[in-house]
C-alpha cells in the first residue's frame, strides 16, 4: 500500500508539472493581458426628433459601443435585462410605459475577461400597453395574482410549427408540424405539476414558477446536454424559479401580424418574463406572442431559442387535475370537411313551428340554412318571403351518453329575435316524451340582450305532477363577435353549466331526475322569435350562429 501511495503521489506531481507548463505556454501564446481603453457609447432613440424628443413611442434604442482592445461587450440596458454584443452594435426595447429614465452601462470586455465600463443616462417613451391581457394574467387590482397550469386535460395543450416560412395554407402561424392531440400526453405527464404565478403590483406584474419542473424538448436538449422530452430540475435550468418581472410589448412575429389561428387574428400583443423565466417548456429565453387569452385560458406561441422552432403552448387557470373525472376524448366533432355535416353525427328536425313557444321558423337540411365552411359548422337564420328558415342539428340515435363534459366552442347571432341554442334531451323522448325525458339547455342566449346567456335544466317533477326547471342568466362579453366555450360537466351528483371555464349553474342531481344514468344527445339549432326570441328585427335578413368544434369527454 506504500508503494502505491508513493506511485499516486508521484503521478499527482507529474499531472502538475504538466499543467503549469501548458498554462505558461498559453500565456506565451495569447500574449500579455491587456485592459480595454478609449470606451464609448451612443444611443439612438428611434422616432426621435424635435417633436418627439424622447422617441415615438415603441422604445426601441440602438446602442453602438467603441472601444480599443476590446474582444466583446456586454450591455446592461438598466431595466433588469442585458445582452452580449461582440460588435458592439445592438437594438434594445423598453416597455416601461410612459417616459422613464435608464442608465445604460457597457462592459468591453479584453483578454483574460479583464472589462472597462462606461454608463449612459437615457430618457425613452413607450405607448404600448394593452390593460386587458395584464388583467387576464394576473388580477384587476394592485395584490391580485393568478395560478395558471398546463392545460393538460385539453386536446392540442403544446403543438410544434415552422417559424416564418409560409408553406401555404398558413402553417406558420398554427402547430402544422405535431400537435399533442390527446389530453395528458403520456410522455410530458412529469410536467403537468407545474404552476405559474402571475401577480399585479405597484410597478407591474411579477411572474414565478412555483411548482414542477422544467420539460426540455428533443430540438433543444443537446445545446443543455441532457436527454431530450425529459423534465429537468433548477440544477440544469437555474433560471427556473424566483420572482421575475413581465413586460409587454406590441407583436411582431409574422405570425401574429398577418396570420390567423382557426380563423381568428392573432392579439399581437406579446410579453417576455425577466432573467431567463419561462412556463414550463424549456427553449431558451422566449418571448410569448399571445395567441388569445381570456379571465380563464391562454394560448402562446414562442420561438426556439436560436430559431428553427416554433412552439405553441394552452394554460388555464383551472387545475387539470381537478377536470380528471372526464380524462378521455369520447367523441367530437371538429368540422373540418367541407359541405354538409357529418351523417354519421347529425341529423335533422325538419318543420315548421319548432317545438311551439311561438317560433317563426321552418327548420331545414338546406345548404343555406346549415353548413360546414372553413373549419366552422354555421347555422343561418335567413328571412324567406313572409317568413324564416333554419336549421337543428340532433345527435339523436347517432351519438348519445351518460355523464361527462361537453364543449361547444361558438360564436352566436347577433340579430335581434335570433334565439340560439345547444342543448340536450334524453335519449328516451320517443318513449317518454318532454319534460319526463329531461332538458339541459348549456346554452340560450335571448333575443333582445345579446350577451345574456341562460343555463337550465327542465323535468317532470312526479311529486307535485308538474313541469320543473330551474336556471341560471350569466352576462358575458363579446358573445356575438368572439367565440366563448360553452360546458356542461355532468356526473351523478351534480349538472355544471359554464361559459369560458367559469362555472355559473350547479344543478344537485339524483335518482329522481331524468338526468341521473340516463343516455342524452346534443341539439343546435336557433329559432326565431318566441319566448325568449321576442320580437324579431323588422329589417331581418340573416344570422348565423358558427361552431369551431363539439366535444365530449367522459
Amino acid at each position: 500500500m506504500k508503494n502505491m501511495r508513493n506511485l499516486k503521489y508521484t503521478m499527482f506531481l507529474l499531472l502538475s508539472l504538466t499543467l503549469i507548463v501548458s498554462c505558461e505556454e498559453d500565456n506565451y501564446e495569447f500574449g500579455d493581458i491587456v485592459t480595454p481603453t478609449n470606451i464609448t457609447i451612443t444611443a439612438e432613440i428611434v422616432g426621435q426628433d424635435a417633436d418627439n424628443p424622447y422617441g415615438d413611442g415603441s422604445g426601441f434604442v440602438n446602442f453602438v459601443s467603441t472601444a480599443d482592445n476590446e474582444i466583446s461587450y456586454r450591455f446592461d440596458f438598466g431595466d433588469e435585462k442585458s445582452d452580449i454584443a461582440p460588435s458592439g452594435e445592438i437594438t434594445h426595447r423598453y416597455t416601461d410605459v410612459g417616459v422613464n429614465s435608464y442608465t445604460v452601462v457597457v462592459n468591453a470586455i479584453g483578454t483574460g475577461g479583464i472589462m472597462t465600463s462606461t454608463l449612459l443616462e437615457i430618457e425613452v417613451y413607450s405607448s404600448f400597453t394593452d390593460p386587458e391581457a395584464e388583467s387576464f394574467l394576473s388580477g384587476t387590482n394592485v395584490g391580485d395574482s393568478k395560478t395558471w397550469y398546463w392545460a393538460a386535460n385539453v386536446p392540442l395543450h403544446v403543438g410544434l410549427g415552422p417559424v416564418d416560412e409560409d408553406y401555404g395554407n398558413g402553417e406558420f402561424a398554427y402547430e402544422a408540424w405535431w400537435n399533442a392531440i390527446q389530453p395528458f400526453d403520456e410522455e410530458k405527464s412529469c410536467m403537468y405539476s407545474d404552476k405559474f404565478v402571475f401577480t399585479k403590483t405597484e410597478n407591474g406584474i411579477t411572474f414565478e414558477q412555483t411548482e414542477g419542473p422544467a420539460f426540455v424538448p428533443g430540438t433543444y436538449a443537446d445545446i443543455l446536454g441532457v436527454a431530450g422530452d425529459t423534465c429537468q430540475d433548477e440544477s440544469v435550468i437555474p433560471s427556473m424559479y424566483g420572482v421575475k418581472n413581465v413586460s409587454f410589448f406590441p407583436s411582431s412575429s409574422m405570425a401574429a401580424l398577418e396570420g390567423t389561428y382557426a380563423e381568428q387574428p392573432y392579439r399581437q400583443t406579446s410579453f417576455e418574463i425577466s432573467d431567463g423565466g419561462f412556463m414550463g417548456w424549456y427553449a431558451g429565453s422566449v418571448e410569448y406572442d399571445i395567441i388569445s387569452i381570456s379571465d380563464t385560458e391562454l394560448h402562446v406561441r414562442f420561438i426556439q431559442e436560436g430559431g428553427g422552432y416554433a412552439w405553441y403552448a394552452k394554460y388555464q387557470t383551472q387545475d387539470p387535475f381537478d377536470v380528471d373525472a372526464f380524462p378521455t376524448l369520447a367523441w367530437s366533432d371538429e368540422f373540418d370537411i367541407n359541405g354538409a355535416p357529418d351523417a354519421a353525427n347529425w341529423t335533422y328536425d325538419l318543420g315548421a313551428g319548432g317545438w311551439g313557444n311561438g317560433e317563426a321558423q321552418t327548420y331545414t337540411d338546406a345548404a343555406d340554412n346549415v353548413i360546414v365552411e372553413d373549419g366552422f359548422l354555421k347555422i343561418t337564420a335567413k328571412a324567406d318571403g313572409s317568413g324564416y328558415t333554419s336549421a337543428r342539428l340532433k345527435t339523436q340515435g347517432l351519438q348519445e351518453f351518460t355523464y361527462g363534459r361537453v364543449e361547444v366552442r361558438a360564436k352566436l347571432p347577433a340579430a335581434q329575435g335570433t334565439w340560439p341554442a345547444i342543448w340536450m334531451l334524453g335519449a328516451n323522448f320517443p318513449d317518454v316524451g318532454w319534460p319526463a325525458c329531461g332538458e339541459i339547455d348549456v346554452m340560450e342566449q335571448t333575443g333582445s340582450n345579446k350577451d345574456d346567456i341562460l343555463g337550465t335544466c327542465h323535468w317532470f317533477d312526479a311529486g307535485t305532477n308538474n313541469n320543473a326547471s330551474y336556471g341560471e342568466i350569466t352576462t358575458i362579453t363579446g358573445a356575438t363577435s368572439e367565440f366563448h366555450v360553452y360546458s356542461l360537466e355532468w356526473t351523478e351528483e351534480s349538472v355544471r353549466i359554464f361559459v369560458d371555464g367559469t362555472a355559473y349553474y350547479t344543478l344537485a342531481n339524483n335518482s329522481d331526475l331524468p338526468f341521473y344514468d340516463k343516455d342524452f344527445f346534443v341539439i343546435l339549432n336557433i329559432a326565431m322569435g318566441g319566448t325568449l326570441g321576442g320580437t324579431i328585427d323588422p329589417g331581418f335578413t340573416e344570422d348565423s350562429m358558427e361552431i369551431d368544434y363539439v366535444r365530449v369527454y367522459q
